[in-house]
């Protein structure tokens, strides 16, 4: 495989920049579209499955490219408003093209059968699974080219090609030892080059084609005006879910409805799983090793999935997220792990392939996540918080949950005192971290609440002592001499993951613990302003190399500034974050803080849910402040009034 490591490091690259992927989606399966047309990353059928298009992390595993000859870089990109629909104008010697890409939704498939995947209620709508392509010559001429070439298992088998249709408009690849087949439809004359895949056409202005590349039983369309009509119904049905949101009229509104539309296309359907991000192994240092799959769901992101989803009106895919979570947990009997595979799979065996190139020369290229076997002990407490904010929307604890709810508090009242490897994972030596122990303590006084909402009082006591037992351990051990929290109980480092303190209410915001934890984040754990995770020459995590400053760490730090009241400063930080979004506002894990180029895997669901509570926690208290001076200014003119009523009155 190739590589593009000189002696002053990467030079001449031809991977484009993470953020400039387009991410494209139908619930089921999804797609990354780099700015030069190509499909550089998709696993089929399922998110986590193998890629059949990856040259993200190998230009030789895989592409899927429609583009004018000879140009690759485009005039423009979007997406069309309130969809997942991507848009890109090229322009060309003597003319300008549009290309659309999108990945199909139809009406519910399963009228006379049974879906054989899906364990949520069923919906009006379904994934078709197509890719669908077109394009249309808006101006004089331009010279167009497909070029389609599957490499099976993350690039280790090529395609066969096959017609399956009169003329050259269909065929199908297969590879060897493979049961994916991929069915090419397209009004072009498709010929093949060994394992790819090929069409040429002259286009004139207003003329029009279209390709779709279809995976499974459901039709693809097979004329330009079927493949149009059913990019309408997909495009009116993203417009529609988003219409049921629930958006402040103000400018970052676009940023809260993208961020809601890319976790959408994040969640699995059938089960309700939310993935942690599409892809595997973008690396968090450019050419470094911190390269990890992330096409799971973490327990974790159950409270952020569900404050961002509530928050945003979404309450449907918060039940099934809610219930994918309860399966899990169910499933366990307590024993509940950190992560989990979208369809609930509880082995993720870490393994490399050192036969791609991997991004930019970032190797290994890991799938699977051997993280999923380490001891974590913040696990118990998101689920309760999940559950706490689930029954609170809805004045009502699922009788099916509360022997699940039992379990986890017993778990986490059975483990506290345990040392664990922390939120962030690391793969050093265990510790007492003071995320853990502030998120057994969340699972302790959430599900004393929930008890005594079932008036089982002598669980809600018994829990409820443990859990200032546990308030006050941390209070104890994890505070330095200058009345900081610290990382963990062992040292006065900073970690980036104590912002969450005032945000699940450990303490009032204004306890002066918490305003100088908060300011010492954002003056000591900052590089040029953005947050770090922690300084990796203080923490153990069992690697080598510098990282990125987190996005969600950073998110994390306005939404900590407002709860103490430094809504100026909170405001500022969030949008010097929104300034740093993708020209189609997604996030990756990572933000180099000098070039704002995004670092680590792609769209990252972590980041975007942070932008959620943090966006709207600015909102809330700039209205706050609105508020009071509206309401100051009306009893300041009501006071005149009177003054002047009695100076009259005594004139």
């Amino acid at each position: 495989m190739r590589s593009f490591v000189g002696e002053k490091g990467l030079v001449g690259s031809p991977f484009p920049p993470i953020a400039e992927y387009a991410f494209l989606s139908d619930c089921e399966s999804c797609a990354l579209v780099a700015p030069s047309g190509n499909v550089e990353w998709m696993c089929l059928p399922r998110m986590d499955s193998p890629s059949v298009f990856g040259s993200m992390l190998d230009r030789d595993a895989g592409l899927f490219r429609l583009a004018p000859d000879d140009v690759t870089v485009p005039a423009a990109r979007r997406y069309l408003p309130g969809t997942m629909v991507l848009e890109t104008s090229w322009g060309h010697r003597g003319g300008w093209v549009i290309v659309r890409d999108l990945l199909l939704i139809g009406p519910w498939h399963h009228e006379s059968d049974r879906s054989h995947t899906h364990r949520r209620s069923p919906t009006d709508y379904d994934a078709d699974h197509v890719l669908l392509r077109l394009v249309r010559c808006v101006n004089g001429e331009v010279q167009m080219n497909l070029d389609c070439e599957p490499a099976f298992e993350y690039g280790r088998v090529r395609a066969g090609w096959d017609y399956t249709g009169p003329g050259y408009h269909e065929c199908v690849a297969r590879g060897e030892g493979t049961n994916l087949e991929l069915k090419l439809t397209t009004d072009m004359n498709i010929g093949f080059e060994g394992p790819r895949a090929t069409a040429r056409t002259l286009m004139k202005e207003g003329e029009t084609h279209f390709c779709a590349l279809s995976w499974s039983e459901h039709d693809p369309p097979a004329t330009y005006q079927e493949a149009y009509d059913r990019q309408v119904w997909t495009a009116h049905h993203w417009q529609h879910w988003l219409d049921r949101g629930e958006f402040p009229d103000h400018p970052w509104r676009t940023f809260l409805q993208r961020s809601a539309l890319t976790l959408k296309g994040l969640s699995y359907a059938p089960t309700g799983a939310l993935l942690a991000a599409a892809t595997t192994s973008l690396p968090e240092t450019p050419g470094g090793e911190r390269n990890w799959d992330y096409r799971y769901a973490w327990i974790r992101d159950a409270t952020f999935t569900l404050w961002g989803l509530y928050i945003l009106g979404f309450d449907w895919e918060a039940n099934d997220f809610f219930y994918f979570v309860a399966d899990v947990a169910e499933a366990e009997e307590g024993q509940l792990q950190i992560m989990y595979g979208i369809d609930g799979e509880d082995q993720l065996e870490e393994s490399t392939l050192d036969h791609l190139s991997g991004y930019e020369g970032a190797r290994p290229v890991r799938i699977g996540n051997d993280a999923y076997d380490q001891d974590q002990h913040d696990v118990w407490g998101a689920v309760l918080d999940s559950v706490y904010l689930h029954t609170k929307s809805r004045d009502y604890l699922p009788e099916r949950v509360w022997p699940i709810l039992n379990k986890q508090v017993e778990a986490a009242l059975e483990n506290w005192r345990g040392p664990d490897r922390g939120i962030w994972e690391v793969r050093g030596e265990p510790k007492h971290f003071t995320s853990s122990k502030l998120m057994c303590w969340v699972a302790l006084d959430r599900g004393a609440r929930l008890a005594e909402l079932r008036e089982d009082l002598e669980r809600a006591a018994r829990w409820q002592s443990a859990a200032d037992e546990i308030h006050a351990d941390i209070c104890e051990n994890a505070v330095d001499e200058r009345g900081v929290f610290t990382q963990h109980y062992d040292t006065d480092a900073l970690d980036a993951s104590v912002l969450l303190l005032p945000l699940f209410r450990f303490l009032p915001p204004d306890d002066e613990r918490i305003r100088k934890t908060v300011l010492a984040i954002a003056d000591e754990l900052t590089q040029d302003g953005l947050v770090l995770r922690y300084r990796v020459g203080e923490t153990d995590d069992g690697l080598a190399g510098e990282e990125g400053t987190f996005t969600i760490c950073s998110f994390w730090l306005v939404s900590a500034l407002v709860e103490i009241g430094e809504l100026d400063r909170a405001r500022d930080l969030c949008e010097r974050l929104l300034s740093h979004a993708s020209s189609l506002g997604l996030y990756a894990e990572e933000l180099d803080p000098r070039s704002g180029r995004h670092l680590g895997n792609f769209p990252q669901a972590f980041t975007h849910l942070a932008l959620i509570n943090a966006v709207m926690h600015v909102i809330r208290a700039e209205e706050e402040v609105a508020a009071n001076a509206t309401g100051g200014a009306r009893a300041r003119l009501s006071a005149l009034h009177e003054q002047s009523s009695q100076v009259r009155f005594e004139s």
